[in-house]
């Protein structure tokens, strides 16, 4: 019964931040915004390579989205997945990646795609579906503001490619690989103090 109950969440107390989520959330976000930094540098290479079809660089976009994901399905509360990957976005902006202070705003919105699927499930759902869709969440939330603010001169066709490649990369990295991370420190026992780490079926 317990383990049900920290699988599916309650609600009231269960909802409010405690100082040890504040704590963790701020460690993942600091931990993953210095992996956007170098995420960011490898961007110019991969650039490169996508120049004669830009589209596929979508496939490139899910490493940007693990904060969110991986905060959410840890800290388990809302607002979360918003929380940890605008600050990792504020981190990697301080380090200095090339976009500057404008990964805020970008941070925030794909933050804000994990965050409506786990509100979807009313953040009592957190198996590998779950996850998978909250990848493609903000992975859509991407896709769809980058084409707005950056891609406006592409052509339809390639604004479509663009989201499908940054739905599968942040289903694949941000979604799969974030819950494959989860419970990897699940059974370390780090995350004792989290439903993440004191359930079986995560």
């Amino acid at each position: 019964m317990a383990s049900s109950t920290a699988l599916r969440g309650t609600p009231g107390s269960t909802r409010q931040w405690r100082v040890v989520d504040i704590v963790v959330a701020s460690v993942i976000a600091v931990a993953v915004g210095v992996l956007f930094f170098a995420w960011s540098a490898g961007y110019s290479g991969i650039s490169v390579l996508t120049a004669g079809f830009p589209p596929l660089g979508g496939l490139y976009t899910g490493g940007w989205l693990v904060a969110g994901v991986l905060g959410g399905l840890i800290i388990r509360k809302p607002g979360a997945a918003i929380y940890c990957e605008t600050l990792a976005a504020a981190v990697s902006a301080l380090i200095g990646t090339q976009w500057g202070v404008g990964v805020l705003l970008s941070g925030a919105i794909q933050g804000a795609g994990a965050e409506l699927v786990f509100l979807l499930f009313l953040y009592r759902r957190w198996n590998l579906p779950v996850a998978l869709l909250a990848g493609l969440g903000a992975g859509l939330a991407l896709a769809i503001s980058e084409n707005i603010l950056y891609n406006a001169l592409w052509t339809i066709e390639f604004k479509l490619l663009y989201v499908l490649f940054a739905g599968i990369s942040g289903i694949v990295i941000a979604g799969l690989l974030s819950w494959l991370a989860m419970r990897g420190l699940a059974r370390t026992g780090v995350l004792s103090a989290f439903a993440a780490g004191r359930t079986a079926d995560v």
